[in-house]
């Protein structure tokens, strides 16, 4: 896999580069240059096993640590730390390989798998991680009645069943390709603490990975300890990690330049100049994208040309230029450009006002007005703006609506909207085309409500291609899937605009072996504090 990035070095090399970006790069591989300990850091890498890592956290702690269950972007990236799944997905490479089991799962044949358990597991309160405990784990999130929003990425497997003490069978539904990315979804948890009390579980977590949880006070900090038995691959290498929850941007920065913090997520893009004189600033291409999606049972938003005009209408340049600063790529497809499955869709949306009157020509739409629906999170509001002048360029009439996430969707799941702008990003659950799609397209909440697509002939085209694609593999899987990325650019039903590039900050001084991830989130998996 191949990382965009743009990085700018900081801490005692800060006088060459002050006030200014690197130009962008692509990495012939997925490490960057803070892969390498002695990378600036000082004291030929050598660890302090004794220090705490001190992190700066963007978002706001809601919800339930609880893996079958997590889905807030703090309690997903310290579940990266605090649990394991058989197979996981490296942050920052985005590779998978053997966490909890000891190695890959062994194929017995096209529908059947064993794994063994990592010899000497355990849970971070001293029980033995058994075979018992990863069938429970499975089958928890498998049970449609949990409500888990995980069930669709795990649906291929039929049976999960305990050969012996520590090894399980996986039987599958069908040979399916992707195991080996689907596996991690699935967090092994301690099925005694969990069938106690689910809900204290949720709340004090226990997992096998390296790093314990202390305790997690909302709008002040989440403290992590060394889990000392820990014996897989990510042993910790720090004592413990202050993760700050620092919601203000400007006090995050102001953290990350006084030295406060060690690392920081989302670098406000106005900050990345002025914070490189203090910190290593790198931004890498992620797959998070701003998307717009319509209402299709509202006319005109059930012809495609009028989807399709709104998209040629915008100057996608001056958008990412002046609202962005330049940390984003135009969408070219579903998939960004540097993943390993991507394919240029069908449809390019390039900004092109004159088609865009056609379209909305040919559609029979003259005095179009709308009322474009957005949320409040920083960089969308900046964008906004930008998107209705493009749009009132070309005689579509905007009105702008911004409000919190959680206002706005009330509004679309009512149906009371017409066009929404929104960001998001699945990709701290996997990086499979087929996964990434399902997030929009499954059979869930976006087809069935938000964009009313779901009864729609080529909808259940789509269907019927996502479901061959996980069956196949090699290059007849990849075809399947450009067929479904030329259908999702043509029917521009909720459709990319761009993917954003995340800005992150670390003092390369500090810490040794810390790597920005191209997805929400801080990893300080094989991250260690200098010694001094």
């Amino acid at each position: 896999m191949n990382r965009n990035i743009t990085r700018t070095r900081g801490g005692r090399l800060a006088t060459a580069v002050a006030g200014t970006v690197a130009a962008a790069i692509v990495l012939a591989g997925c490490g960057g240059a803070g892969a390498n300990p002695s990378d600036g850091a000082g004291a030929n890498g050598e660890v302090d096993p004794d220090a705490i890592i001190e992190a700066g956290i963007s978002y706001t702690l809601n919800g339930s640590f609880d893996p079958m269950i997590a889905s807030g972007a703090v309690t997903v990236s310290a579940n990266w730390h605090i649990f394991e799944g058989l197979v996981d997905l490296d942050p920052v490479t985005q590779k998978a390989a053997p966490a909890l089991a000891a190695d890959l799962p062994k194929k017995v044949d096209d529908t059947t798998y064993e794994i063994d358990i990592r010899e000497g597991a355990t849970f971070q309160n001293g029980d033995p991680v058994t075979s018992d405990d990863v069938v429970f784990s499975y089958e928890r999130v498998l049970d449609p009645a949990n409500n888990s929003l995980f069930l669709s990425y795990v649906d291929f497997i039929d049976t999960v069943t305990a050969v012996d003490e520590d090894t399980v069978q996986i039987t599958t539904d069908f040979p399916f390709s992707l195991i080996n990315d689907r596996l991690g979804v699935v967090k092994i948890v301690p099925k005694a603490l969990v069938e106690e009390d689910p809900e204290a579980f949720g709340a004090n977590p226990v997992g096998s990975g390296p790093y314990a949880l202390v305790s997690a006070v909302p709008e002040d900090k989440l403290v992590f300890e060394r889990y000392d038995d820990y014996n897989g691959p990510h042993p910790a290498l720090a004592a413990g990690m202050n993760w700050n929850l620092l919601s203000d941007p400007s006090a995050r920065v102001t953290a990350m330049q006084s030295g406060t913090i060690q690392a920081m997520e989302d670098v406000p893009y106005i900050d990345v100049d002025s914070l490189a004189s203090a910190a290593d600033v790198e931004s890498v291409q992620s797959f998070g994208l701003l998307f717009m999606m319509f209402n299709t049972k509202a006319e005109p938003f059930d012809d495609p040309r009028v989807r399709q005009a709104l998209f040629y209408a915008l100057d996608m340049d001056k958008i990412i230029e002046t609202g962005m600063l330049g940390n984003a790529t135009a969408a070219t497809s579903f998939l960004p450009e540097d993943y390993p499955n991507y394919h240029e869709a069908s449809t390019v949306y390039t900004y092109d006002p004159e088609k865009a009157k056609e379209l909305l020509d040919e559609a029979g739409v003259s005095d179009l007005a709308i009322t474009l629906n957005t949320t409040d999170t920083g960089w969308v509001k900046e964008v906004a703006p930008l998107i209705k002048e493009s749009l009132d360029a070309v005689g579509i009439s905007t009105t702008l609506d911004i409000a919190q996430s959680a206002a706005m969707y009330e509004k679309v799941d009512s149906g009371d909207y017409t066009v929404a702008v929104a960001p998001g990003d699945p990709s701290v659950f996997g990086v499979d085309p087929d996964l990434l799609m399902n997030w929009w397209y499954g059979d869930n909440v976006w087809p069935n409500t938000r964009t009313a697509w779901a009864d729609s002939p080529e909808y259940a085209e789509l269907t019927a291609l996502m479901d061959a694609a996980v069956q196949q593999e090699g290059d007849e899987q990849q075809e399947t899937w450009n067929q479904a990325f030329d259908l999702l650019s043509e029917q521009a039903v909720l459709y990319p605009l761009f993917h954003r590039k995340l800005p992150t900050a670390w003092s390369s001084q500090q810490l040794v072996g810390f790597e920005p991830v191209p997805t929400t989130g801080l990893s300080f998996l094989d991250v260690g504090v200098v010694a001094q």
